[in-house]
């Protein structure tokens, strides 16, 4: 089967293009940086990808993305927007205008709304997006399921919890990092539940939906069946680096109180020791199984 892969050299899509190959998959991958034999050098925001990157292809895996900046994002709300809304519409019209049979988006689980909330959430349970990635990436979605109902390709929309793995990045590197270090505060222990899943599990789970006959049109949440508090996760972390798990912890109240500072520390805080609690039983219902645990984990998983 020939594919063609956006994002192939982030976190994600490099594991996802190594897949592919071992699995003897005919990649075509687009890059902004390079270009070879079996790439396509494109940036999706500004240039215009050649019809002729469709040929024979059967499977768009649209992976590219922009997530998050250390900026305000609704003052670069526009680079939001070109990349995860317009991009992906030209991208999926594309496709559909070349009889690509399916395409498959990776969004976000910010895209169904807010979950600090004390309950598990599941693809039903929409609400405004949160914050400026969660609203493009929602909008995407839309288009892209109308896309579908007016043609004959198939979308499929994944989205995932948080994502752990070798090279990830964001605030669990951050984490991760400072663990090893030993300058990251032992995390108290308040009985909050949030999602993860392992990058290997998260591919899977595309290959997973890809291979599926009724999964097109729908959209599915992928984390690997369990939910974690972050104390939980603090001390898989220590384990996975050889650190002792410290059996003290900062009290709550501390960061209670550092969230009086302002509202960028309240929103760090919020994701630290919030809730990101969904549920992946549609995808399990298809027969899905997550094979990696956060508390089976070990340094190569990292």
């Amino acid at each position: 089967m020939k594919v063609l892969v956006s994002g192939a050299t982030g976190f994600i899509g490099s594991k996802l293009v190594s897949y592919l190959r071992k699995n003897n998959y005919q990649s075509r991958l687009i890059s902004r940086n390079s270009e070879s034999e079996d790439t396509i050098k494109c940036n999706l925001q500004t240039d215009t990808l050649p019809q002729s990157a469709m040929l024979d292809v059967e499977t768009v895996f649209h992976l590219a993305g922009f997530t998050h900046d250390s900026r305000d994002s609704y003052k670069i709300k526009n680079h939001y927007y070109n990349l995860n809304v317009l991009a992906t519409v030209k991208l999926a019209s594309l496709a559909a205008k070349s009889n690509v049979k399916k395409f498959v988006f990776l969004s976000s689980v910010k895209a169904g709304g807010n979950s600090n909330v004390d309950k598990c959430l599941n693809e039903d349970d929409q609400s405004f997006p949160e914050g400026i990635y969660g609203e493009t990436k929602r909008e995407a979605e839309l288009k892209l399921l109308e896309i579908s109902r007016d043609t004959n390709m198939q979308v499929i929309i994944i989205r995932p919890a948080l994502v752990y793995g070798p090279n990830m990045k964001g605030n669990l590197k951050l984490m991760l990092n400072g663990i090893k270090k030993g300058w990251f505060p032992p995390l108290p222990e308040i009985g909050n539940r949030r999602s993860m899943i392992h990058v290997d599990d998260l591919v899977r789970a595309i290959i997973f939906t890809t291979e599926h006959n009724h999964s097109g049109g729908e959209i599915f949440i992928a984390t690997d069946g369990v939910s974690y508090s972050s104390r939980d996760i603090y001390n898989s972390m220590c384990k996975a680096s050889g650190k002792l798990i410290p059996k003290w912890s900062i009290p709550k109240i501390i960061f209670d109180l550092c969230s009086l500072i302002s509202p960028s520390i309240k929103s760090k805080l919020d994701k630290l020791l919030g809730n990101a609690h969904y549920s992946a039983a549609k995808l399990e219902t298809l027969g899905f199984k997550a094979k990696k645990r956060l508390e089976y984990i070990n340094e190569t998983d990292f």
